[in-house]
């Protein structure tokens, strides 16, 4: 089980690991050895999800996650198979973790009557530059 909030875990079969060839620099090691990671996760199949939980995480997932609910990682960055492994589920779980935090709620505030009349004195004192601008009139 992989322990992400305290009313959250995943169990170790609801992750797919696919290990691919890494793009990039690395000479024959590259063409030889699959370190790259790509990590698929059912987020829409989860039973430890909720659907609040799936609701914010499909923003966060953005382009990551498919049509059909599946969040693919893809994780490349370390040269080593276990790091890219270690790399890509902490990126899941992160991701989670912050899906799993409902928004605080807005409470809206009204302008106190101090800032209400700080706004009026500086539309006056624009409108005054503005107005002394104009083109000269036949009595100027």
């Amino acid at each position: 089980m992989i322990e992400i909030t305290d009313t959250i875990a995943l169990s170790e079969d609801e992750i797919e690991e696919r290990f691919i060839r890494s793009p990039g620099p690395g000479g024959q090691n590259v063409n030889k050895v699959a370190t790259a990671v790509q990590l698929r996760f059912d987020a829409a199949n989860s039973p430890t999800l909720s659907p609040a939980v799936l609701r914010r995480l499909a923003p966060l997932a953005g382009s990551r996650m498919t049509r059909d609910g599946v969040i693919v990682l893809t994780a490349s960055r370390f040269r080593s198979q276990e790091r890219n492994r270690r790399d890509a589920l902490d990126r899941l779980i992160a991701m989670i973790r912050q899906a799993a935090t409902p928004p605080r709620p807005r409470r809206p505030t009204k302008p106190s009557r101090a800032a209400k009349q700080r706004r009026l004195d500086s539309k006056k004192h624009r409108t005054t530059i503005k107005q002394a601008r104009g083109k000269p009139g036949p009595s100027d």
